[in-house]
């Protein structure tokens, strides 16, 4: 065991590792580069194995607080409350890997090294596993990822809680079912504007330790041997020192489906040549070949895994005392976490559509309420993927049940399956329809859930159906549901529509004036949501949660699903009006934002703007507003139409004003070129402050209008490189 130097505490982790390397064989080395990595029981490494998951909590390992899915959590707008909902969860991967330890158990699930958050752009709604991200924005998701890596890593400043992983390294959302072919085009701009911001801000910003590959192309190369992707951008321009981790089983399509290579030995090359550490699958044990054919050098497997090993020992995993060791079992669904659970599932529930003030309900004036649709007694719509289990699910029948209590009767209709024709399979088509219309005739009021689930919106493999490999064919209400809402609606009694979804449906005929009353976005809210859910209905607390998506009218007016260009899409991009904008999301009281802003006359490269903002709460109900700030450049050809760049979410009592104050450096103002700078260009700039986008539809629907402010830049000059 040599000196045993990677024993030694006092020396730095890198110089540890490397300590520990030396005294490796090669096929140990080897082994090593695989997910499940063997025991070195010679030197005192236990087996370890590097896939675990943590995107809305910890998943497939047993009891653990389920948090809303990543879109509902994007939903709430809030940096400071994600942080807090990360820390949760590492403190839950903590108690749960130190019992297993105790155990013995090293399982695949049971390691520190969660590969979340995933960062991508959820830039086309038909994209199955876009509800496993942060929505359309890259400022938002930029600024959630870093919160969400903070929270799951710590600030010992020696010791990680645990290690954040960024994903899918880089310009990946759909299709799914070509995924392990497909190629990626995207110009620079769009590279620079769009797909990488996110990733930029996770690793220089928020030090993420590792970070994994996608499973397509992108420009030709495969991403997880991208020597673009991977070595230029990754390591050398934006300096990460974590260690770089597959998708599972992607090594293999370089030569299966991506045709870049020939045989195994050659994937593995290039994946190990251009940066990649960690193979999550069992390709790399080709590796050992790989060298004796010269293809791959020795040194080369040693740096890999002398990342892989800094890492284990930044977890602590060889050292005798460190601070997240004693973090017990007990900490797993406390009544603590469980309360911040339920607080996530109340804040991410985002109000669409609220007619004449409909919503919340009086309990004492109605007698009778009928839940309908496939979804309103349906864990599965709660959760999402990436899932762990709960202690407890209440889903929205139960929730509204346990708010209604013993003088309001509940009636329940399933109505139709979520996407078949007939729940029973023996049946005629529309099975339930007649017991929805009697529920419908025996209430006062109706609550329809209707939506998706992880069953058909998710990822390849995992989500299989007639929407084919987890992607939507449109945006329509699957199945029957269309039909169902509109035939409850005509039974005359009002309607409150909850959708339980990950993404954007096209409602439009739920938004016309005279069809439903109120709308409700519910994403899928977590374990807790019913609840949530039920509670907002009944008034318990106003809803504050934003659409981090925009919601459009119809999948027809979108671009081509595999056409990566950003013209037309999202809410920077978009020419047409949207159905629902992002950044929009209606409350039960009434926000009004006063704002001011102090800039020089003529901004240069080194210039601030500092936006100060008056929020009012001038209404009746205790309620959170987020102040929102977009930037756009009046004077640049194909600039977008306003970004995102200054959020401030405030909780203010009825009849309270809080201040604020956002800084926008000029990154801000910024726009790339197809070289990769990021550039100020002579001419006007307007700053908008509010509560919505400055869009008119949103400020139709919200009655509430962003003031603007004109700033000028003087000279063309550069503010930030890729």
């Amino acid at each position: 065991m040599g000196d045993q130097a990677y024993l030694d505490e006092s020396l730095p982790f890198e110089e540890r590792a490397k300590a520990l390397v030396a005294e490796m064989t090669l096929e140990e080395k080897v082994f090593q580069t695989l997910h499940g990595a063997r025991e070195i029981k010679r030197l005192g490494i236990k087996a370890y194995n590097y896939w675990n998951e943590a995107l809305h909590g910890v998943a497939r390992a047993g009891v653990a607080t389920v948090f809303p899915q990543a879109i509902g959590l994007a939903a709430i707008f809030d940096e400071d409350f994600m942080e807090e909902v990360a820390d949760v969860i590492s403190t839950e991967g903590r108690a749960k890997f130190n019992a297993q330890q105790k155990y013995s158990d090293y399982d695949i699930y049971k390691g520190l090294t969660f590969w979340s958050p995933n960062v991508n752009i959820f830039r086309d709604p038909r994209w199955g596993r876009g509800h496993e991200t942060y929505g359309e924005d890259p400022y938002l998701t930029s600024r959630l990822g870093v919160r969400f890596i903070a929270g799951i890593q710590g600030h010992d400043g020696k010791y990680l809680k645990a290690a954040a992983c960024a994903k899918h390294f880089a310009v990946h959302s759909g299709p799914e079912g070509i995924r392990h072919s497909f190629n990626a085009v995207a110009t620079k701009q769009d590279m620079y504007e769009t797909y990488l911001p996110a990733f930029k801000a996770c690793v220089k910003e928020a030090n993420v330790e590792v970070v994994m590959g996608a499973y397509n192309r992108t420009n030709g190369e495969p991403c997880c041997g991208s020597e673009t992707l991977l070595v230029d951008i990754l390591r050398k321009t934006w300096g990460f020192t974590g260690h770089v981790t597959s998708d599972c089983w992607a090594i293999k399509d370089f030569h299966e489906f991506h045709m870049v290579t020939k045989t195994p030995v050659e994937s593995v090359s290039l994946a190990m040549n251009n940066g990649c550490d960690l193979n999550c699958g069992n390709m790399f044990a080709n590796l050992l070949q790989a060298v004796r054919d010269g293809m791959v050098k020795e040194e080369t497997i040693d740096g890999a895994v002398t990342r892989l090993m800094t890492t284990r020992m930044k977890l602590g995993l060889f050292d005798r005392e460190m601070p997240y060791r004693d973090i017990p079992y007990e900490v797993c669904d406390c009544a603590e976490h469980r309360a911040v659970n339920l607080t996530a599932a109340k804040r991410c529930l985002t109000l669409l559509k609220n007619q004449e003030g409909f919503l919340p309900l009086g309990k004492d004036k109605i007698k009778s309420i009928g839940v309908i649709g496939p979804n309103a007694n349906s864990r599965a719509a709660l959760v999402g993927n990436y899932e762990g289990t709960a202690s407890e699910y209440v889903t929205v029948l139960e929730g509204i049940r346990e708010a209604a209590g013993d003088d309001i009767r509940v009636f329940y209709s399933e109505g139709c399956h979520l996407y078949r024709d007939r729940i029973s399979g023996l049946a005629q088509a529309d099975d339930r329809l007649a017991e929805a219309k009697a529920v419908a005739d025996a209430s006062d009021v109706v609550v329809m859930c209707l939506g998706l689930d992880a069953t058909i919106e998710g990822e390849e493999g995992d989500a299989g159906n007639e929407f084919g490999s987890g992607d939507k064919n449109s945006l329509n209400l699957p199945g029957k549901q269309q039909q169902l809402l509109e035939t409850v609606a005509a039974c005359g009694k009002p309607v409150i529509l909850v959708l339980l979804s990950g993404s954007a449906l096209a409602v439009t005929w739920a938004d016309g004036e005279k069809n439903v009353p109120a709308i409700v976005q519910g994403w899928y809210p977590g374990a807790q949501g019913g609840r949530a859910i039920a509670q907002m209905i009944f008034g318990k607390f106003s809803p504050e949660g934003k659409l981090p998506v925009t919601f459009y009218r119809t999948s027809e007016e979108l671009p081509e699903f595999t056409d990566y260009s950003m013209k037309n899409r999202t809410y920077r991009y978009m020419e047409n009006e949207a159905l629902y904008p992002f950044g929009y999301g209606l409350s039960y009281t009434k926000f009004e934002c006063s704002a001011g802003i102090e800039a020089a006359d003529v901004l240069t490269a080194d210039s601030t703007v500092k936006v100060k903002a008056a929020l009012t709460n001038a209404g009746a109900y205790d309620g959170a507003e987020t102040v929102q700030v977009y930037v756009k450049a009046k004077d640049v050809p194909g600039a977008p139409n306003y970004q995102l760049k200054g959020l401030r979410k405030l909780r203010l009592a009825a009849g309270e004003t809080k201040q604020t104050e956002i800084t926008l450096d000029m990154r801000a103002f910024g726009l790339f070129t197809e070289e990769g700078e990021k550039l100020i260009f002579p001419g006007e700039y307007e700053i908008y402050v509010g509560i919505c986008q400055p869009d008119a539809r949103s400020i139709a629907l919200t009655g509430s209008k962003p003031q603007v402010f004109t700033v000028k830049c003087g000279e063309r000059a550069v503010v930030e490189t890729v």
